[in-house]
């Protein structure tokens, strides 16, 4: 038995003991009845295998929370909460509601009470956890879902619970942003959708344009008029009206709004209702893992899937910027965390990361130590090394001795600015001189940092609070050509998040493609854990 072990069931014994005198735990000597010996007793056993509950049931002397009469309105609030938790797309057999009921009605002794006792606790728990800061781990997903959770104490949320208005605090626990409401709201219409038959057949063709007819643009017409972008209509051609339905679909979904249906624009409308709803519930459990993270009033909002970079201040967007973002290879991918963007480098020097040099230059260098000849090379004192003098095949990736910058210019692999918060991923904002690639509908390009498509308005947004010139402020350092570092007078929150439905201002939910497959593999842990949603298959 570890000490830690020794140590609660020591602290068991004790309190056991001081029970059977007939004395608190801690407190002065009170007169128990044996039942109330026998179930505080057993509370006291139970609770000792679990820390929070054991202090929670220690500062209350073990007195119970749910199981007597006068507990009968809280136990209320709590099974109308778990019956309702498969609202919020959490795995509702979880927490054993039904059996916990059934137990009330067969309680056959004290020390059963007390087993029932800390079995509803226990489930409380569960629930108040799930459904406020999520069930699922991120990283347990994909390596590339950092993201801290910012998880509650237990023993503090006893605490509040048995001090408050049991039905208001359990209403309370879920996040209470108006987007996760709405996402609540669209998981309903689409259960209804799939309830009544889905959106019609997949429309069969790969590419349709203004003027086409025939039976693919029929069944275009008639999926948008059930998906809500079309009015009634009995038109057999591809028209007006259906060119509009057509680009408000693709505002909604972050396609090119040409009123084009092409191929990407097909596959994207012949997406069934069922994979929308996964989409859903996903995005409702990555909201719960952001619970508590404060945005910040104002903050910077990149959603990668979206390929887009925005200044939300007080809840509007007051700047919005295209983006590209990392590839979809395993060490590229860029990852998903919060932090706080304290500067940004004009004319920044690139320090070319050590993955990037051995596992791309190095290779190069030794067929050619001539090879990316713009960038410097420079051993650990800083000198510079000689290319002709130094042969790059005696090194490997494990033993390479050297590092590899590229100096400001315009030709600079992050431009003429990146934008800071510093962290052991090496992950920033930053311009980039591959300005094609912006023109591209998916943007997954880079090494993982993001790329900004207007990275000097961006930086002008960011200075306004702090100067009455910000353009002024920002191209007088740009001339000089030197690297120059101007830090934020107040640092800005940045989140990049990877939400696949997301609501817009007016609440309508958009879409976007799975760039990554993250949300796939985080369907699958959702329903391993026990998810279940009508019309959902695998």
């Amino acid at each position: 038995m570890s000490s830690k072990s020794r140590r609660t069931r020591l602290v068991t014994l004790a309190a056991v003991f001081s029970l059977s005198l007939g004395l608190s735990a801690p407190g002065p000597v009170v007169a128990l009845t044996p039942p109330e010996m026998a179930f505080r007793q057993s509370v006291a056993e139970l609770a000792a295998e679990d820390r929070a509950i054991a202090e929670f049931y220690r500062e209350r002397n073990y007195a119970p929370l749910w199981t007597t009469g006068a507990d009968a309105g809280r136990r209320a609030a709590l099974f109308s909460a778990l019956g309702r938790a498969g609202d919020h797309g959490l795995p509702s057999a979880r927490y054993g509601a039904d059996d916990l009921m059934a137990g009330f009605a067969s309680v056959g002794s004290e020390r059963q009470r007390g087993k029932l006792e800390i079995a509803v606790t226990k489930a409380f728990l569960a629930y108040a956890r799930d459904v406020q800061t999520g069930f699922i781990t991120p990283a347990s997903v994909d390596p590339g879902l950092v993201r801290e959770v910012p998880l509650r104490d237990p023993l503090a949320t006893l605490r509040a619970f048995a001090a408050a208005d049991p039905a208001a605090f359990l209403r309370g626990l879920p996040p209470q942003a108006p987007q996760y409401n709405q996402l609540r709201r669209a998981r309903l219409d689409l259960q209804a959708v799939i309830a009544s038959g889905g959106w019609g057949g997949a429309v069969a063709a790969k590419d349709l344009r203004p003027g086409d007819s025939g039976a693919a643009v029929i069944a275009l017409r008639d999926r948008l008029i059930r998906m809500g972008y079309l009015g009634r209509s009995v038109a057999v051609a591809y028209d007006g009206a259906l060119q509009k339905a057509v680009q408000k679909f693709q505002i909604d979904n972050g396609l090119t709004p040409d009123g084009i249906a092409g191929a990407g624009t097909i596959a994207e409308i012949n997406v069934g209702p069922e994979a929308r709803l996964r989409a859903v519930v996903v995005a409702m459990e990555r909201m719960r893992w952001m619970n508590g993270i404060t945005l910040g009033k104002r903050h910077i909002w990149v959603n990668l899937p979206d390929f887009t970079a925005k200044i939300v201040d007080d809840g509007k967007v007051t700047f919005e910027t295209v983006t590209v973002v990392g590839m979809n290879e395993y060490d590229r991918r860029s990852p998903e965390f919060s932090d706080q963007m304290e500067f940004m480098v004009i004319n920044p020097t690139w320090n070319v990361p050590r993955s990037i040099t051995v596992k791309e230059y190095l290779p190069m260098l030794q067929k050619n130590p001539n090879a990316a000849g713009h960038l410097k090379i420079v051993d650990r004192r800083g000198r510079v090394v000689n290319r002709s003098e130094t042969d790059f095949t005696q090194f490997t990736a494990q033993n390479f001795p050297f590092s590899m910058s590229q100096p400001p210019s315009d030709s600079n692999a992050l431009g003429l600015v990146k934008f800071m918060f510093p962290n052991k991923w090496n992950i920033y904002l930053h311009d980039t001189p591959s300005k094609s690639l912006f023109q591209k509908e998916v943007r997954a390009f880079s090494h993982g940092c993001i790329r900004l498509g207007d990275p000097f308005d961006f930086a002008y947004a960011l200075l306004a609070p702090q100067t009455d010139d910000p353009k002024g402020l920002f191209e007088a350092h740009l001339r000089t050509r030197n690297e120059t570092t101007i830090m934020l007078d107040q640092p800005v929150p940045v989140h990049l998040v990877y939400f696949t439905a997301y609501p817009d201002a007016k609440g309508r939910i958009g879409y976007r493609r799975d760039i990554y497959g993250r949300d796939a593999a985080l369907w699958d842990a959702l329903q391993a854990a026990g998810v279940e949603l009508a019309g959902v298959q695998g």
